[in-house]
């Protein structure tokens, strides 16, 4: 079975997105904020450098933001990803090196950043789709990634192969079980040094649930089935971008769920989105607020350094924010961020 949620024709471009969502009647995000006294947005401090490798994956999920998938080619050089090292090395404030893609693992530079950032004694992220994991060529893959304690978030959408598929694609929650399987008995998601982080995107045109309810089943459910343990829950809000987008489109939900994030705008959750504590680093070395406006190719701007090589010149990490009709996906609710929910 096909994921339900697959795109069926080609995905526009950045500027139909823009124009797609520009045309859902939502208001301009910077006058909400402005309106509760909330904006314009800015740093706050750059904690987290969340740098997205490419777009090259072995899975193409129907929510994917990235459009990720097997036949990308765009990739980080080993020339950009010693950039990223030398802004880590120079930034302690930095506390936090989250890596991303597509399946980051995929591409060459992982397993260098990943050690840099080990010696450099920052907390290092992978964002695993897990099912990388069962591949023959990373077969040494988790003993890499426990060595060095890297922590692992995981997308597994629901804790049912129904859910799962739907949105991932068939046979994919059964894989990604076996990957869990594989982290736990490599100590992964038991309460030490090897964190294990599991993220809930709804499947369909609505908000997530209750993200303690959330991992309250998740835990019940994956140990009485599977025997599975872990130590996190994140509840992450799907982003009108790319191919849920064109889900939207498709199905005639664009308006209706635009609507949606409007009306669940939630003042307590702008302090904690988190554009205001992270710097998004592109495969090709240019910046951005977050991952979401990456891939609309929304580059820093308000007279920031917009490339590594600019900033790596003025070492300046403060900004103003650029928003989006998409932006109300982190506000909405109990908010949404890389590492769940930001209010309560």
């Amino acid at each position: 079975m096909p994921s339900l949620l697959a795109a069926r024709h080609p995905l526009a471009s950045v500027e139909e997105q823009a124009r797609t969502l520009a045309g859902a009647g939502a208001p301009s995000f910077d006058d909400v904020l402005a309106a509760h006294a909330l904006g314009p947005l800015a740093t706050e401090g750059i904690e987290v450098l969340q740098v997205n490798v490419g777009k090259l994956c072995n899975q193409t999920c129907g929510h994917c933001h990235v459009d990720a998938g097997p036949d990308r080619r765009e990739a980080m050089s080993r020339e950009t990803a010693d950039k990223v090292v030398e802004l880590l090395r120079r930034h302690d404030g930095m506390t936090t090196l989250d890596i991303t893609g597509g399946a980051p693992e995929l591409n060459p530079q992982f397993r260098y950043l990943v050690d840099q950032g080990v010696k450099l004694g920052r907390r290092v992220v992978d964002r695993c789709n897990l099912t990388v994991l069962t591949l023959p060529a990373q077969s040494d893959l988790v003993e890499f990634l426990a060595d060095r304690e890297v922590e692992i978030t995981a997308s597994l959408p629901s804790f049912r192969s129904t859910g799962t598929d739907a949105q991932r694609g068939d046979g994919v929650f059964a894989k990604s079980i076996s990957a869990l399987k594989k982290l736990n008995e490599a100590g992964y998601g038991k309460g030490g040094g090897r964190v294990l982080n599991l993220v809930h995107n709804p499947v369909g045109a609505f908000l997530p649930g209750s993200q303690t309810s959330l991992e309250r089943d998740y835990r019940r459910e994956l140990s009485l089935r599977h025997g599975i343990v872990f130590d996190r829950l994140f509840a992450i809000t799907n982003m009108p971008i790319s191919r849920f987008l064109e889900f939207l489109e498709r199905t005639g939900n664009t308006e209706r769920y635009m609507q949606l994030l409007v009306r669940a705008f939630n003042p307590s959750a702008v302090r904690g989105v988190m554009c205001r504590t992270h710097l998004s680093v592109g495969w090709d070395g240019t910046l951005y607020d977050c991952d979401f406006n990456q891939m609309l190719a929304m580059a820093v701007d308000h007279g920031a350094p917009r490339t590594l090589d600019s900033l790596l010149q003025s070492n300046e990490l403060s900004r103003r924010i650029r928003t989006g009709p998409h932006c109300f996906g982190c506000t909405a609710g109990a908010g949404s961020s890389c590492g769940g929910v930001v209010d309560g």
